[in-house]
C-alpha cells in the first residue's frame, strides 16, 4: 500500500482523469518488487498493474496534483529502459496483443506507446490475441478483419516487421491467409488446449511458411474486474469500478544470438466511463 499522502494524490489525479497509460519498464529491473514465481500469467499482470500503481502514487508530486492531468502515465521509473540504438540490430523486439475493452482502433496506439517505451522505430513482431466475442459466438474471420487490417496498415507504415495470430485453428488460418494482403508469419497454440500440435495445423503452417508457436496465456488475461481489483487495492477509494481497460501489451527484447531476454513488460491503457 503506498503513503496515506500518495494515495490520496493518486485518489485525486485519477478523479480528474480519462485516461491511464500504465507501463511496467522492464520487469528484470524491478529487484524487489518482482514476485520470485508468479503462479500464472494472469497472476502475474495483475501483481505488475498493483505494485506499479503503488510505485507510481509514492513518487506523486504536489506540482502535479494542482495540474491534474486528464491523461495520466502511470510507470515505475527506476524501471523505464529505452533500447540503446547502437544495439538494435543485435536485438529482436516482440509484442503479443490482448484487446479488452475497446476496438481495433486501438491497435494503433498500442503499438506507438510500445515503439515510445522503448525508443525503437518499430517492433519486429506483433502477435494479437483473439479479441473479445460475446459468449455463445464464434470467431470469424469477418470479426478478424478490421483487427487484422489495423495491423496490415502499421506493417505498410514500417512500425511492425511481422505479424502473426494466436489460437487460430486450421481453418480460420487459412481462410485468413487467403484473404490477408500481409500474410500471418506465425500462429501461437495453447497447448493447455491441445497436448499435441493438430496435424491439419501443422501441415498447412508447414506448406505456407507459418511459424507454430505455444503459449499458456488464458482465453482472457485481463478481464475488466481484475483490473478494477488491482486498482481498488492499490488506491483506495479510487472509483475503481469506472475505470475500464481497453488494452494490454507484452513485449519482449531478445539478444538475438544468444537467446536471452534483455527486457519485459507490460503496457496497458484504460479509459475512464464518465457516466458510470
Amino acid at each position: 500500500m503506498g503513503t496515506d499522502g500518495g494515495s490520496a494524490s493518486a485518489r485525486l489525479l485519477l478523479e480528474q482523469a480519462t485516461t491511464l497509460n500504465l507501463q511496467t519498464g522492464n520487469l528484470l529491473n524491478w529487484g524487489r518488487l518482482r514476485k520470485k514465481c508468479p503462479a500464472s500469467p494472469a497472476e502475474e499482470i495483475r501483481d505488475c498493474i498493483q505494485k506499479t500503481l503503488n510505485e507510481w502514487s509514492l513518487k506523486i508530486s504536489p506540482d502535479l496534483n494542482q495540474e491534474k492531468p486528464e491523461v495520466l502515465e502511470c510507470t515505475v521509473a527506476q524501471a523505464m529502459e529505452k533500447i540503446n540504438p547502437e544495439e538494435r540490430e543485435e536485438l529482436k523486439v516482440s509484442a503479443k496483443l490482448f484487446i479488452v475493452g475497446s476496438n481495433s482502433s486501438s491497435i494503433r496506439d498500442a503499438v506507438n506507446m510500445a515503439c515510445s517505451a522503448l525508443g525503437v522505430a518499430q517492433l519486429d513482431s506483433v502477435i494479437i490475441a483473439p479479441p473479445p466475442i460475446e459468449d455463445g459466438i464464434n470467431l470469424s474471420l469477418e470479426y478478424l478483419q478490421p483487427y487484422w487490417q489495423e495491423l496490415e496498415n502499421l506493417v505498410q507504415n514500417e512500425k511492425i516487421v511481422a505479424i502473426g495470430t494466436s489460437d487460430l485453428d486450421k481453418t480460420l488460418l487459412e481462410q485468413l491467409y487467403v484473404w490477408a494482403q500481409v500474410k500471418p508469419s506465425s500462429n501461437q497454440v495453447n497447448l493447455a488446449s491441445c497436448c499435441v500440435m493438430p496435424p491439419d495445423l501443422t501441415a498447412f503452417a508447414k506448406e505456407f511458411d507459418i511459424q507454430l508457436l505455444t503459449h499458456n496465456d488464458p482465453k482472457e488475461l485481463l478481464c475488466e474486474a481484475s483490473f478494477q481489483e488491482a486498482l481498488q487495492e492499490s488506491i483506495q477509494n479510487s472509483q475503481a469500478h469506472e475505470w475500464t481497460p481497453l488494452w494490454l501489451l507484452r513485449y519482449s527484447v531478445i539478444v538475438k544470438s544468444r537467446g536471452i531476454i534483455k527486457s519485459k513488460g507490460y503496457i496497458l491503457q484504460a479509459k475512464r466511463n464518465l457516466s458510470s
